[in-house]
């Protein structure tokens, strides 16, 4: 036997010594195997009985929502300004000094207002100047009118020539030239110094005071004294691609165009109003045509300048199928939801999507109205798993009135 061992060759006692090694090493799993299934029996409990077999898998958790029947609004959105109903740049219509400035900047004014006073001393003289010219011509012509009634009657007898009559004539109608110009004069003379009391033209709201009290100002002055911008109601500015031209036409058309003004964050609605007009012509430069919507502005929401998202209800979709779009899923195949069955086991199932915005979808086929589709988990779904729901919402959220939550567009 030793022989045959020292006769193996050296491929061969390779094969032996890794049989051995491998014999070891499975004598010591095994041996260890069994300490441990010890152990465990122990930390079983005093009983020492072995843990039992895991328990049966109770589902897959996911959220679930009902598909409902609902009106899905199609709305536009877009970024807007916020532009002044009226914006009036106060300048005075004569010269003088500012003895006194009667608003506060900032603050809401009315129409009729004192914002500004000019010395109307030199306005009042020239306005008394005017008016005593004025009782001299008046005088002057009831003199030669007097004069012509008599001259009258004289070139009726044929005691005075025709020629003096006719001068006389003339003078009188000379003289009523006169007291017209001299009444223009006293109107001139009024007007300049009811000028002297600025007021305002409109109702709105007073901005910073571009003049001091004390300084000389005139009418060629173009920075002005107060700029004064109405903002009740209000107007928003905002662009839209020209392919919307005919439904914001028919939006128009049907006297239901309403828009809201909302914060940045696309949620916060900050006034409601309605389309006014579209602009008319397109932007070549850009593709769009730019529309203006007023508000009431009765909070003082909005402001001249301030940038908004604006959203136009263009049309109203009613009693279609909405569920969450959460529930839409991408597959190579195209769209799909995971449905829950009566027997609590996930569907798959093809979905045809028509509109999505706002979080939710409407939903043209493959879906019906109390069909149970998971919201939320589809993740860990295939195709005939049980499925545990950890929550159930109702449906969809329903859409504010006016086109108020996301953005509606075509398909997905």
């Amino acid at each position: 036997m030793p022989e045959t061992s020292r006769s193996l060759p050296p491929k061969g006692r390779r094969k032996l010594i890794f049989g051995l090694v491998a014999a070891i090493a499975v004598a010591g799993f095994w041996t260890e195997r069994g300490h441990l299934a010890y152990a465990l029996r122990g930390i079983g409990g005093p009983s020492g009985k072995a843990a039992g077999p895991p328990a049966r898998d109770a589902g897959v958790p996911v959220t679930l929502a009902q598909a409902r029947t609902g009106d899905f609004p199609l709305n536009l959105d877009e970024l807007g300004t916020v532009q002044a109903f009226n914006t009036v740049t106060v300048r005075t219509q004569v010269a003088g000094r500012i003895t006194r400035i009667g608003f506060t900047q900032g603050d809401m004014v009315k129409k009729g207002d004192l914002l500004a006073q000019i010395d109307p001393r030199p306005y009042q003289a020239a306005l008394d100047q005017a008016k005593g010219q004025l009782a001299h011509d008046q005088a002057l012509l009831k003199g030669a009118q007097v004069d012509l009634v008599r001259y009258q009657g004289l070139a009726r007898q044929k005691a005075l020539p025709q020629q003096t009559l006719d001068t006389q004539v003339a003078l009188v109608a000379q003289d009523q030239g006169t007291v017209e110009a001299d009444q223009a004069a006293v109107n001139a003379a009024q007007g300049n110094l009811l000028y002297c009391s600025i007021v305002s033209p409109i109702d709105g709201r007073a901005g910073f005071r571009l003049v001091d009290e004390g300084n000389l100002v005139e009418p060629a002055d173009t920075t002005g004294i107060v700029t004064v911008t109405q903002v009740q109601p209000i107007t928003v500015v905002f662009p839209v691609p020209q392919d919307e031209i005919p439904a914001i036409g028919k939006a128009l058309g049907s006297g239901r165009a309403p828009v809201l003004a909302m914060a940045a964050d696309g949620r916060t609605v900050l006034s409601r109003g309605t389309l006014s007009f579209t602009n008319n012509q397109v932007d070549v430069a850009t593709g769009t045509i730019s529309l203006k919507a007023t508000f009431p502005n009765g909070d003082n929401a909005l402001w001249p300048g301030q940038s908004v998202i604006v959203r136009l209800l263009l049309d109203t979709l009613e009693n279609v199928t909405l569920m969450p779009e959460a529930a839409v899923q991408h597959g190579p195949d195209g769209l799909f939801a995971y449905i829950a069955g009566a027997d609590g086991k996930a569907q798959m199932r093809p979905i045809k999507v028509a509109q999505t915005g706002g979080g939710q979808v409407v939903v043209s086929d493959g879906v019906r109205p109390g069909d149970k589709v998971v919201a939320d988990g589809a993740y860990r779904v295939q195709p005939g798993v049980p499925l545990k729901a950890t929550g159930i919402q109702a449906g969809p959220a329903r859409p504010p009135p006016a086109g108020a939550d996301g953005e509606q567009t075509s398909s997905i």
